[in-house]
């Protein structure tokens, strides 16, 4: 990875001994400030209310707690209250998670440093550090800041954090520019940059950006600066209510208004309007809501994924695009040693025995552990140690047998070891050829070769070494990958892979991995932004991976995806991913193996690292955003009659139909049918297709014609079964009685219809909801009380029948859904 950096931060400091006076660090202080990544991290109660407030959900909540209070309905009120308590905890989490994922950054960076100041090394508090300052890095310790390497031998940095790449990436001195004004742009070979460790050697860094101006510091920023957007779900919510609430209030009054003038009185007018508005006001939608969040949360656990942010619980079921990184993610994120190729006369055994030869435990060399994992060298000396560098490209070692016999084995890029050896043109040209074939099947290939001396002078012999053979590494595709990746591209849901390795590794991975079929499509993460420019969504569209992609280019992509109206997840498990997981619409992190910056970021985690669960996640989720259609399209099917019907009536000059108290018993139908019954409805494994939509719509244009039907019918029913029993007679209470349990059947049938009673809840619902129909209104003395009078076999007959068209009706809106499922592929 290239940088940028102020060279004038640094002029007149390309001496490798000279440091900082105190003068000069005092003024770079004032200048530059401290270098302190996490500064401003804001905590304590006051930002929880502040954050709570901005919730326009949590308001309307509160606001139409009050308003049912003031109505005298104490048991909505309550309802309402109790339900504000999951919404603000959920605030309060959200907070001490921002918190914990500063703590988690934080847990990566250095927290003292090594200067040279005044001609002296000093141990300093890394905070101090200024640019301009020669920080000593000792192997083992993290960088304190970014800037370039100015001396040291035998480096090698794990930079997995920052970039992904699972492999040490050498380092070595960077050749002082000669402009010491404006900027210089330096390779990734050259620097050292905070949140990266170096292995090997000990560099000497001359330090140019720090704080919240390292790379590191822009990840930090990043993950503060993303804001936790309502989704579309919640504003359509939000929106929905708004309406209903309005619609409520003006017909309430224009009800009240419309009772006074046809005479009926004060007290009338006003109980219509109580009436009206305790059956209008839509209280359910938000605690529906909220609840489903909740048992999404549940569930998704059960299939190993931990979420961390309810909402998203929305989104899983309608993700579109998945950008995966690799290293842990498809890959396992471990470095395997998985193929020997001896030369002849050679045993893998011996290959390995040569390598492990070259091979150091305490260089800390991921590679040189995996050679050594399980090898026992023969019982000997170590004579010495030849350490690898960039212009010998080979590491030596020599040790003394018991025999006396001395052997002095090498190790390293295959053209070097090659040259060193006794082989013919056409052997080399065939193992060269053999180097190539396992590059590009994504591995990293190295050489090894030996000699034995009876004497031996000490000096590192150049020439004569006898080949061995090759040894390739690789950071394996997870089982299942291929299988899920080929699972989420037949319904239409891309996976675009995104790492830091090279070009020719990633498109290795990628076609293991399923990833674009056999000639994926790779670009360079420098190369994005000009893909964009020029082919737009085509560019991106035909895109399979991205490699040596930045953290800021992995947050390009996947806000170029939303823009073109991808529902995006990514996934990660380093700090490098913490600004796309942050962007995404869900951010996914590996419980396992990821960082806790990345579990604290994401939305969801993956408690088993494995990327079928992602799938399975997808399945279940869109499973629970169907569910919570079929509640939503209940409670509009079930209150556009009883609203309908409750203002129509009065309206008409007729007595109310709907007291109090049968407001009461229908909500206690209604309230429990909607939060229980829905959300309890299986979910498959089976990933299914779904419509696109650049702007997310709840219900489509058939489903909102279905529900007004349902609705409607029931409403006529419900009203025509009123004015017939109503007769000449004017019976008041036998009409009020054949309307609702009219209108109590028509739900019962529309929770069966709906649910198609495929859980026990729903069946439990019908049957209570028809019984409480018959002991209510049948039982003589609750009848009275309830202001009702039982009915006789031909009303019930009627209901009945009205009941059973409803349901029957009701039952064609999750077949609109199965017909309207038609894949979009892609390549």
């Amino acid at each position: 990875m290239k940088r940028v950096f102020q060279i004038d931060r640094v002029a007149g400091l390309s001496d490798a001994d000279r440091g900082l006076t105190s003068l000069e660090v005092e003024e770079r202080r004032r200048l530059y400030g401290a270098n302190d990544i996490l500064r401003d991290q804001r905590s304590g109660w006051a930002d929880i209310v502040h954050d709570t407030a901005r919730d326009p959900m949590l308001w309307f909540l509160v606001a139409t707690a009050l308003l049912f209070a003031a109505l005298g309905d104490y048991t909505e009120a309550v309802v309402l209250g109790l339900a504000l308590l999951p919404i603000a905890g959920m605030d309060a989490y959200l907070h001490r998670r921002t918190r914990a994922t500063a703590e988690g950054l934080a847990g990566r960076l250095a927290s003292t440093a090594q200067v040279l100041r005044e001609g002296v090394v000093a141990k300093i508090a890394a905070i101090d550090i200024v640019p301009g300052d020669l920080a000593i890095v000792p192997a083992g310790e993290p960088f304190p800041a970014d800037g370039f390497i100015v001396a040291g031998a035998n480096l090698q940095a794990d930079e997995s954090a920052l970039t992904g790449e699972a492999m040490p990436v050498r380092k070595h001195p960077y050749r002082w520019p000669t402009a010491e004004q404006g900027e210089v742009t330096v390779d990734g070979e050259f620097c050292g940059a905070a949140g990266t460790r170096l292995l090997t050697g000990e560099a000497r860094l001359r330090i140019i950006s720090t704080g919240s101006e390292t790379l590191y510091g822009e990840i930090v920023r990043s993950a503060r600066e993303g804001q936790h957007e309502k989704t579309p779900l919640q504003d359509a919510i939000k929106n929905l209510v708004t309406v209903l609430v309005v619609a409520a209030l003006v017909v309430c009054v224009a009800l009240a208004a419309t009772r006074l003038y046809q005479g009926f009185g004060i007290v009338d007018a006003f109980m219509s309007a109580v009436t009206l508005a305790v059956a209008a006001l839509p209280e359910e939608f938000p605690v529906v809501f909220a609840v489903f969040l909740g048992v999404g949360v549940y569930r998704l656990a059960r299939r190993q994924a931990l979420v961390r942010r309810s909402v998203v619980v929305e989104n899983i079921g309608r993700i579109t695009c998945i950008c995966s990184d690799k290293t842990g993610t498809i890959t396992e994120g471990r470095l395997r040693l998985t193929h020997l190729l001896p030369a002849d006369g050679h045993a893998p055994d011996e290959l390995r025995r040569v390598a492990a030869i070259a091979s150091r435990a305490e260089s800390g060399d991921p590679m040189d552990m995996t050679i050594l994992g399980g090898i026992r060298l023969q019982p000997g000396e170590r004579l010495a140690t030849f350490p690898f560098t960039e212009d010998r490209r080979r590491e030596v070692g020599a040790v003394r047998e018991d025999s006396g016999t001395v052997v002095i084995a090498a190790k390293g890029a295959p053209e070097t070891i090659l040259g060193m050896s006794k082989v013919s043109r056409a052997e080399r040209t065939a193992w060269i050829k053999k180097t190539e074939e396992l590059a590009a099947g994504g591995h990293k290939v190295i050489a090894g070769a030996y000699r034995r001396f009876v004497q031996w002078s000490g000096g590192e012999p150049e020439q004569g070494y006898c080949f061995a053979g090759l040894l390739a590494f690789e950071d394996p595709v997870r089982e299942g990958v291929r299988e899920a990746v080929a699972k989420a591209r037949a319904v239409g849901i891309r996976v675009i892979m995104v790492t830091g390795d090279h070009v020719a590794t990633a498109r290795a991975i990628a076609r293991e991995a399923g990833i674009g079929g056999d000639s994926p499509v790779v670009i360079e993460g420098t190369d994005l932004a000009g893909r964009l420019s020029r082919h737009g969504q085509r560019g991106i569209q035909e895109l399979d991976a991205v490699a040596r992609a930045m953290p800021s280019q992995k947050l390009d992509l996947v806000r170029a995806l939303k823009s073109y109206g991808e529902i995006v997840a990514v996934t990660g498990d380093g700090v490098n991913d913490v600004p796309a997981l942050q962007g995404a619409d869900v951010g996914i992190a590996m419980g396992e193996r990821g960082t806790r910056t990345a579990r604290e970021v994401a939305s969801i985690v993956l408690l088993d690292d494995n990327f079928r669960t992602i799938v399975r996640a997808i399945a279940e989720g869109r499973q629970l955003f169907h569910n919570l259609k079929l509640s939503f399209a209940f409670l509009l099917m079930v209150h556009i009659p009883l609203v309908g019907t409750a203002a129509l009536i009065p309206f008409a000059g007729f007595p109310l139909l709907y007291l109090p108290l049968h407001i009461v018993w229908l909500e206690l139908i209604i309230h429990p049918v909607a939060l229980l019954v829905f959300q309890e409805l299986p979910a498959s494994d089976e990933l299914e297709s779904i419509q696109r939509h650049l702007k997310v719509r709840f219900f489509d244009w058939r489903e909102w014609t279905l529900i007004a039907i349902v609705g409607s019918v029931v409403g006529v029913i419900v009203v025509g079964g009123y004015v017939r029993s109503l007769g000449v007679a004017h019976d008041v209470e036998h009409a009020r009685t054949m309307a609702l349990v009219a209108l109590v059947l028509a739900t019962a049938a529309i929770t069966a219809g709906l649910s198609r009673l495929r859980s026990r809840s729903a069946i439990a619902a019908v049957l209570i909801t028809v019984a409480s129909a018959v002991i209510l209104s049948q039982t003589a003395s609750i009848a009275a009380l309830l202001h009702l009078r039982p009915l006789h076999w031909d009303d019930w007959f009627l209901a009945g029948c009205s009941g059973l068209l409803a349901g029957s009706l009701a039952i064609l809106l999750p077949s609109i859904k199965r017909k309207q499922r038609t894949g979009t592929g892609h390549r």
